[in-house]
């Protein structure tokens, strides 16, 4: 009975080495396919397909998870009352335009 157990724990090993393949490529996937097929003696085609939807979804988790952390970064920086760098940048121009502006301005009025 120590069979299955085992059987089981390699499956389990397999599926959470997975996690690591999911950036290298379908190559990788497929090998990993072939042997999950071959292990659970299921149809590779089918197993290749499954890997590959699995990778498809980890990847938009993945995603979503990174657009959540950042509208978090973002709500954090509002309530704290910090602007973004993008938004500083913005303003240091448009102090810049303005200060030339005024300059011209003042240069004008003195001639």
């Amino acid at each position: 009975m120590s069979e299955p157990a085992d059987d089981d724990r390699s499956v389990s090993e397999l599926l959470l080495a997975g996690i690591g393949w999911a950036s290298l490529g379908l190559e990788a996937a497929d090998e990993m396919a072939d042997d999950l097929a071959r292990r659970v003696g299921v149809d590779v085609e089918s197993m290749r397909a499954a890997v590959q939807d699995t990778a498809a979804s980890w990847r938009a988790e993945f995603e979503r998870l990174g657009a959540r952390r950042d509208e978090a970064v973002e709500r954090a920086l509002a309530r704290a009352g910090l602007a973004r760098r993008e938004e500083v940048e913005d303003l240091a121009l448009r102090v810049a335009q303005l200060e030339h502006r005024l300059r011209l301005l003042e240069r004008d009025r003195a001639a």
